[in-house]
């Protein structure tokens, strides 16, 4: 039986629309951030020129989130609406993360103490 090769190129057929969707969900959490690190400086600041400046910045923040929102539940990425749809989703993530981690992607013995020129212990 022919062992598998991680490395082979034929093992990453689909991975290019899931490496999207993982950026996607990144983005996502960033923009998110953003919104309640805005809101949480708006809430702290008494000066009305930086409450303005806050205001604008927790505005695009929110749209950015939206817009990537969006995104995301146009290319079936993200199911806010079928929380069963959503959980099957998170599955078939969790699952592809198990088999990323079991790939054999590096050689077992890592030893490399005979290839180059070391001093004697």
């Amino acid at each position: 039986m022919k062992q598998k090769d991680d490395l082979d190129p034929i093992q990453a057929e689909g991975m290019p629309h899931m490496a999207d969707s993982l950026f996607a969900i990144d983005f996502l959490l960033a923009a998110k951030n953003s919104v309640r690190n805005c809101a949480y400086a708006l809430s702290e600041t008494a000066s009305p020129e930086v409450r303005a400046v806050l205001r604008k910045q927790l505005t695009q923040a929110i749209n950015l989130h939206e817009e990537i929102a969006g995104l995301m539940i146009k290319n079936e990425w993200l199911n806010p609406y079928e929380l069963s749809q959503q959980v099957q989703l998170d599955e078939k993530a969790a699952d592809m993360i198990t088999q990323i981690a079991d790939m054999q992607l590096y050689p077992r013995d890592t030893d490399r103490l005979g290839n180059f020129a070391t001093p004697n212990k």
